[in-house]
């Protein structure tokens, strides 16, 4: 399992998006960031994302 804590990229948030591979924890956050945050996220915003998920 892949996951990305909100709080690793910069945010006020204890969310934590948990998918089975990068590419699904990115389409995640990418919903996430926009919903919550009201920020759209830039492919240089997903490649800064991408070098946070860790295995859990």
């Amino acid at each position: 399992m892949r996951s990305l804590h909100c709080r690793d990229a910069g945010f006020d948030c204890e969310g934590v998006i948990r998918a089975k591979s990068d590419e699904e924890v990115l389409n995640e956050a990418a919903q996430h960031a926009k919903e919550v945050h009201g920020v759209e996220a830039t492919p240089e915003m997903q490649k800064d994302l991408q070098a946070l998920i860790r295995e859990e």
